[in-house]
């Protein structure tokens, strides 16, 4: 759908700081029909990037290739087939909600019966339906969250590219959010959304692509991410007496209940001695990182 290829970005600075390196070789690919979370630190390169993509600035060196087939050939197409949610919408002010997202759907010549049909289904989803009377200027940053993903939404694009969506929500809106970024990819659509917030992306996405310092650190599943990072043991959580008996990993989680640690190679044999000894087995899951414990862990080591 569109990938990157060797993207470079040098920022002129003054003369006593020298020019600034965003970003340096990077090459990543977003694919028909995934979810990616763009991750990274605050200012690793992510809004950057996603500006290169849009053509709002221009690479130093490098190329961004669109799809012929889902993206089309010309930038008019291509920017027809995104939905875009800056980090920090800012909207015209006088505007009242209403006239904004008519303005909105007509600049993407939506026809007006859709226009109708998509303002009142995604703004009352969004929950700014009774918002949309109102002048934006009157606005919270929440509510222009919620209005710019409404005006992401109406020409029905292919794929959405959202930077930090989820920034300055409460936890409602958080929660919200999500929801309708997996109901809009159950309806076809490519999610690709920047964050600093590990736990969103791994809520949302399958497919990850990792930033730090303005270079790739990964791009790929979560799920092979993980594996690759963690290790071979496993977490067995007992209730029994005679806790002291166990000379592994152990952490005593009151009530009898005990956590062992254990590896892989002697789950067989350690269980048998735990039924053996009469032991109640709760549970047995593999010891693996989260992916923030993963991706703090690539950036330590980087």
């Amino acid at each position: 759908m569109i990938e990157c290829r060797n993207i470079n970005k040098v920022f002129k600075s003054d003369i006593l700081e020298g020019p600034h390196q965003a970003l340096e070789d990077v090459s990543f690919s977003i694919g028909e029909g995934e979810t990616i979370g763009f991750l990274g630190a605050n200012g690793a390169g992510k809004t950057t990037t996603i500006k290169i993509i849009l053509g709002f600035i221009k690479q130093t060196s490098g190329e961004i290739k669109f799809d012929l087939k889902s993206m089309g050939s010309s930038r008019m197409e291509h920017m027809s087939r995104i939905g875009y949610l800056p980090e920090r919408p800012y909207f015209y002010p006088h505007l009242k909600g209403m006239e904004f997202l008519t303005l909105m759907g007509n600049l993407s010549q939506v026809q007006s019966h859709l226009l109708k049909e998509r303002i009142q289904k995604w703004s009352k989803r969004l929950q700014i339906d009774h918002a949309l009377g109102k002048p934006i200027n009157s606005y919270s940053k929440g509510m222009l969250q919620r209005i710019g993903f409404v005006s992401a939404l109406l020409h029905d694009p292919k794929i959405l590219i959202m930077d930090e969506p989820l920034s300055g929500l409460d936890p409602v809106g958080r929660k919200e959010f999500k929801e309708v970024m997996q109901e809009v990819h159950a309806e076809g659509k490519t999610i690709f959304f920047s964050s600093h917030i590990v736990g969103d992306v791994e809520e949302v996405c399958r497919n990850v692509v990792v930033l730090e310092k303005g270079k790739l650190v990964y791009q790929g599943l979560i799920s092979d991410l993980i594996a690759s990072q963690s290790n071979s043991k496993y977490r067995v959580v007992v209730r029994g007496e005679h806790q002291e008996v166990f000379d592994k990993n152990v952490s005593l989680l009151g009530d009898m209940t005990t956590s062992i640690s254990i590896e892989k190679s002697e789950k067989e044999i350690f269980l048998k001695q735990l039924l053996d000894q009469k032991f109640e087995i709760l549970s047995m899951t593999p010891d693996n990182l989260s992916l923030e414990e993963v991706v703090y862990k690539i950036r330590n080591h980087e």
